[in-house]
């Protein structure tokens, strides 16, 4: 029996593929779960619609992840640090003091998505990049520089 996915199911497919599976499986789990629905002309004309409308909304979310990522790669932060000799710092800077220094600029993001292969242990300056979208990346200045005791 063919069905349409109405969502990504591990080991058969994902949301909006046409799969052929065995009668009793689609009867007995697919469609009672609404996991699937049957292939038919309606449902595929359905089907159809709802996978170009969501492809539109897609796109217009990559365009406004791109431009916020534009705006975001203008961004240069400055992350004061206790250091000691040799300009080493005591700890480190990590995904999530540069999460947070963005927070502060106005940008909500997720310290997951800042990929830093070690964490910064020196002063100095430094190019992060930043995972926005799958497919979108930007790339920010940090520097790094003395906190001053008064």
């Amino acid at each position: 029996m063919k069905v349409i996915l109405n969502e990504d199911v591990k080991n058969l497919g994902h949301m909006c593929e046409v799969v052929n599976v065995s009668d009793g499986y689609a009867r007995n789990y697919l469609i009672p779960k609404k996991l699937a629905s049957e292939a038919n002309t309606k449902n595929l004309k359905e089907m159809e619609h709802h996978k170009a409308s969501i492809t539109r909304k897609a796109e217009k979310i990559k365009a406004a992840l791109k431009e916020s990522s534009e705006k975001l790669s203008s961004v240069i932060l400055t992350i004061k640090a206790k250091a000691g000799e040799e300009d080493k710092l005591f700890g480190a800077v990590t995904g999530k003091d540069i999460a947070e220094a963005l927070k502060a600029e106005g940008f909500d993001i997720d310290k997951k998505k800042i990929l830093l292969e070690e964490p910064i242990k020196r002063l100095g300056e430094y190019t992060i990049d930043i995972k926005v979208h799958s497919e979108i990346s930007a790339h920010i200045k940090v520097i790094v520089v003395p906190e001053t005791s008064l």
